[in-house]
């Protein structure tokens, strides 16, 4: 009955912080959209933001900074996203390592975002 998932929602201590992250270095899009919503883009997915303390409604019964744990696939190589990252002086936490994707073998490196969030970077190992 589910076909895919169309986006999620992450609660930011600090948007600034988040779009340097998500956008300077993964690269994602920024939009505002509606009555000033605002969303980080790629592909055909979206990670709408909510600011701590100002998060709309419906929301999360919890919405706090920092209880994500996330995975995503990459276009390019990981040596090239370690690069970025090394560029950026964002720790790699662990990897790469052989982790399972939701269709495979998938190797992955993992670090946390400016709001602690786990962030597994992955590419298909085919």
């Amino acid at each position: 009955m589910i076909d895919r998932l169309d986006h999620l929602v992450l609660t930011v201590a600090n948007l600034d912080e988040t779009k340097a992250f998500y956008c300077d270095v993964l690269e994602m899009g920024f939009e505002v959209f509606g009555e000033g919503r605002q969303a980080l883009t790629f592909g055909r997915s979206k990670i709408n933001l909510h600011i701590q303390g100002k998060e709309l409604e419906p929301r999360a019964y919890l919405a706090k900074p920092g209880t994500a744990d996330l995975c995503f696939i990459l276009s390019g190589s990981l040596a090239a996203i370690q690069s970025r990252l090394k560029a950026a002086s964002i720790p790699i936490l662990q990897g790469p390592v052989s982790r399972t994707g939701a269709t495979g073998p998938i190797t992955s490196i993992y670090v946390r975002d400016p709001d602690l969030n786990l962030i597994e970077l992955a590419t298909y190992d085919r």
